[in-house]
């Protein structure tokens, strides 16, 4: 399917305008952060050398994973259920725009700011760990592969995260349960990344690599099924009733 940039980017645009100026949209996005970074930061501040060093053979960092799992998710849920509490989805929905391009506008103005934060964030912490952490702690801690594993993995799940809200937003008629739900749906992929990171799942270079082909499969799959069942006329249909 051809995509027409121009319309995408003008999607986007719009969604980052809106986003600015929807605090409850900001202070979400920065809350989630400081609670995955906060106690972590507090708990290796306080490790002696010699107590780091079981984190050599663990993937600790793997836990930050867990941002772009859940940040974006409490955005994209506002996208179409947003839209319809304020009473602009009639007036979107009948603009000359594929359901395809549209919704791709509006995950990509979620997925840019969401992989953003998740980058800064993770980025701080090891900062952080390098300057502030007992001397060993460091680089007992920080792993290349982990490293690695951060760079690739945020924007697969930061994708499949937002295609699923989207899904729950385009069914639902209230934010807070759009949120509440597009939460819930992204609690098995914080699981698996926590547990990971505790190393109660031992991962491997394939194991990665199936993931990420699996990861990128369920966003292609997902950006289908959420336009498939962004149904125009129902829609406009429910913002009437």
């Amino acid at each position: 399917m051809t995509v027409n940039q121009r319309l995408v980017r003008a999607i986007v645009a719009k969604e980052l305008r809106e986003f600015r100026r929807n605090r409850s949209m900001v202070v979400g996005m920065a809350i989630i952060p400081l609670i995955f970074s906060v106690q972590p930061l507090v708990a290796v501040f306080t490790l002696t050398t010699s107590a780091s060093e079981p984190l050599r053979h663990e993937h600790v960092l793997l836990y930050m994973l867990g941002i772009p799992a859940l940040v974006p998710s409490l955005v994209a849920s506002y996208s179409v259920v947003g839209e319809r509490e304020q009473g602009t989805l009639e007036p979107l929905l009948t603009t000359p725009i594929r359901r395809e391009e549209l919704l791709l506008g509006k995950a990509l103005a979620t997925f840019i700011p969401g992989v953003v934060v998740a980058y800064a964030v993770f980025g701080l912490f090891v900062a952080c760990v390098e300057l502030f952490a007992q001397p060993g702690v460091a680089a007992a801690l920080i792993h290349p592969s982990d490293l690695i594993a951060q760079l690739l993995f945020t924007p697969l799940l930061a994708g499949w995260s937002i295609w699923v809200a989207i899904v729950i937003s385009t069914r639902s008629n209230d934010i807070r349960v759009a949120q509440q739900l597009s939460t819930l749906a992204s609690l098995p992929s914080v699981a698996l990344t926590t547990l990971i990171s505790l190393n109660v799942i031992d991962v491997s270079l394939l194991t990665a690599v199936i993931t990420a082909v699996v990861l990128i499969l369920l966003n292609r799959i997902g950006w289908r099924v959420a336009s498939a069942l962004f149904d125009r006329e129902r829609l406009i249909l429910g913002t009437k009733a």
